[in-house]
């Protein structure tokens, strides 16, 4: 098992999009990034931990946990000319882009930055590294552990 964390507009994608969703279940659409495609063609397998992160929003942060619920296959949206996402050089017979899909396991109180840099065991999480952009990043299983466990529990207290 592998752990990840997947970035989200909440205003495109929240956590709550997710849990509303049929099943709870969604497919993880729309990444152009080489890196983050190749995680999820090469990487990501059904039942993987996600770490659901709020971005681009007055407070980014871990909203949620999720798990990866399918094999990667072409995410469509690289097909329809009306998508904000269409690739004009993909084809159905060379696709250039994959999608995930993902399942809702639970909403958290929210996990910030500031908490995540409070703590020197996650110092070398990509998600607190300067200039780093990807949407998709891996999760090393102590830091998932450490989130998941300490770190949550802390804030449930807080609220």
């Amino acid at each position: 098992m592998r752990y990840w964390l997947m970035k989200s507009e909440p205003d495109e994608f929240s956590i709550d999009d997710l849990a509303a969703a049929p099943g709870g279940r969604a497919p993880w659409t729309g990444v152009r990034n080489y890196q983050a495609r190749n995680y999820m063609r090469d990487e990501m397998r059904p039942g993987d931990g996600v770490l659901f992160y709020h971005s681009s929003c007055p407070e980014p942060g871990i909203a949620g946990l999720a798990e990866v619920a399918s094999a990667p296959c072409p995410d469509a949206t690289q097909f329809d000319p009306a998508s904000g996402y269409h690739d004009p050089k993909a084809t159905r017979a060379a696709p250039r882009w994959v999608q995930v899909d993902v399942k809702f396991v639970a909403k958290t109180p929210l996990v910030g930055l500031a908490a995540l840099r409070r703590h020197r065991s996650l110092a070398k999480m990509a998600v607190l590294q300067r200039g780093s952009r990807l949407s998709i990043t891996p999760v090393t299983p102590k830091e998932w552990a450490h989130i998941t466990g300490r770190l949550m529990k802390d804030r449930r207290r807080e609220e």
